[in-house]
């Protein structure tokens, strides 16, 4: 089975050759599953489809030749062979497009037995691909990936241009053992830090031993990164190792569905092509409503 594929920028499939018939098998004439095909040939989450005929279909869209990129040149790159470094480029009025084989999943936030945001569960992972487009205007039928919809509901994903450094807008809570950093400007309302009569408390407390512990927790579970403590006889951020990766947050016990993590310290460049500071933990919107783009503010709360 040959092809002649293309993968855009946004994330759509553009085929110039259509797969071959399907057997009653599933397979193709080459004796491959067309369902392994067409993830050779997937990306942007863009999906395919089997249609009376027995022929497969995608998604067709009229794309500027610019944003095209051979797939025959991708699909010859191992995954441990990756020609680009991890980054997140955030396209005008369009999607995030994330290079470097960046890993993708789902997780969810998992409450305690008294209610509280305690714990974080995977609920999926995505196959490693070396370039996928993730939605940014929350319009997409095949989220978390982009779908090319930004452009059908003339999406304004005009960015904040907010680019002070987050040590410089944060407030401070001196404790006994720890001291807690806070930009609230970062907030994407994760409300880990509510356990335990709330991380600023703790903090004043933290000469107690669990009441530390709880802090510390509470800080390293906080996706936007907006509260990190530190170790008052060291002076050094206590940090999560976090692998580079990308989170879809999902809160199903609210109904809501949160931003994307990045996580690990991977680089965020705007469409202007001016990077953002690099930090562990940063949330990037998905819902299109944030007024802090594309970082997310909480908007998509009651969404």
């Amino acid at each position: 089975m040959g092809y002649n594929c293309f993968v855009t920028s946004y994330g759509y499939l553009w085929c110039g050759m259509i797969f071959g018939h399907r057997g009653k098998d599933g397979r193709d004439r080459a004796g491959r599953s067309l369902q392994r095909s067409v993830t050779k040939c997937h990306a942007g989450g863009i999906r395919s489809y089997f249609f009376p005929g027995h022929r497969l279909y995608t998604f067709p869209r009229i794309i500027p030749t610019r944003y095209l990129t051979s797939m025959k040149e991708r699909t010859k790159k191992s995954s441990g062979d990756l020609s680009e470094p991890m980054k997140i480029t955030v396209s005008k009025n369009g999607p995030y497009i994330v290079s470097g084989g960046v890993p993708l999943k789902t997780e969810e936030i998992c409450n305690d037995d008294e209610g509280f945001c305690r714990t974080w569960r995977v609920a999926k992972k995505y196959p490693v691909q070396e370039q996928y487009a993730l939605c940014r205007c929350g319009h997409s039928k095949h989220k978390p990936f982009c779908d090319g919809t930004h452009a059908q509901v003339r999406f304004d994903g005009t960015e904040a241009g907010d680019r002070e450094p987050y040590r410089e807008g944060a407030g401070v809570t001196r404790g006994p053992s720890l001291t807690l950093s806070d930009n609230e400007h970062f907030c994407s309302h994760g409300r880990f830090c509510m356990r335990a009569g709330g991380i600023w408390n703790l903090v004043r407390q933290s000469a107690n031993p669990g009441a530390r512990d709880i802090a510390i927790e509470e800080a390293c579970n906080c996706p936007s990164g907006r509260l990190v403590v530190y170790d008052n006889a060291t002076g050094k951020a206590i940090e999560p190792g976090l692998e580079k990766s990308i989170v879809v947050i999902e809160y199903p016990s609210r109904g809501e569905h949160g931003p994307l993590w990045v996580r690990g310290g991977i680089p965020v460049v705007s469409a202007d092509g001016r990077p953002y500071e690099v930090r562990n933990r940063v949330t990037l919107c998905r819902c299109g409503r944030s007024g802090n783009k594309p970082f997310c503010d909480g908007s998509h709360i009651g969404q």
